[in-house]
């Protein structure tokens, strides 16, 4: 019974410890088990927020592709357009021989023009505007007293947005100062 007693005693002393370490191995245990969570939750919240931007990514490709999907077809139409204007440039509308075919060029170029609308194809025709390198493309450059520098002064071919985007640029010829400025009157006299 002696050894039972001594038993005893040894066992409540060496439980309290026994429970300490046991507690701080919990304690721990919790903590680890806390940091995974919150690593968990992070990676959660990224792989949300990845297949968020996936889906909008998506949605402005097919919103592009609905946008644009005309872009070839209406740059093949362009010459077209252009053919039509020139020869309306280039015909009189005094000749009564040839007015029945002006008048269908001209209907023909309407129907075209409203079509081209429609569709959100803007002409770029930036006569005596300033420059623009993103929408014009520069053909030439002369010497005018009359314009301010680097403004257009002609255009050769109309330049074509497509809702909103450079679909053709404009071929132009920019104005430069002169070399020479003309004698004022008072050199003259």
């Amino acid at each position: 019974m002696a050894d039972e007693q001594t038993l005893d005693t040894q066992t409540p002393e060496a439980n309290p410890t026994a429970e300490a370490a046991s507690g701080d191995d919990l304690a721990a245990r919790v903590q680890v088990l806390e940091e995974q969570l919150a690593a968990a939750q992070d990676q959660s919240l990224r792989v949300a927020a990845e297949l968020q931007n996936i889906r909008r990514r998506a949605e402005q490709d097919v919103e592009k592709a609905h946008k644009f999907a005309l872009e070839k077809f209406a740059n093949d139409l362009l010459p077209v357009v252009d053919s039509l204007e020139r020869g309306l440039e280039l015909t009189s509308a005094d000749d009564e021989s040839i007015r029945p075919v002006r008048e269908g060029m001209e209907l023909t170029l309407k129907l075209f023009h409203d079509t081209l609308k429609r569709y959100q194809l803007e002409p770029v025709d930036p006569h005596g505007a300033p420059f623009n390198p993103e929408h014009h493309q520069a053909m030439a450059m002369e010497e005018s007293t009359h314009a301010e520098p680097g403004s257009v002064l002609k255009v050769f071919q109309k330049g074509y947005l497509l809702h909103g985007r450079l679909l053709r640029p404009a071929m132009v010829v920019v104005s430069k100062a002169p070399t020479q400025t003309p004698p004022s009157i008072d050199e003259k006299a």
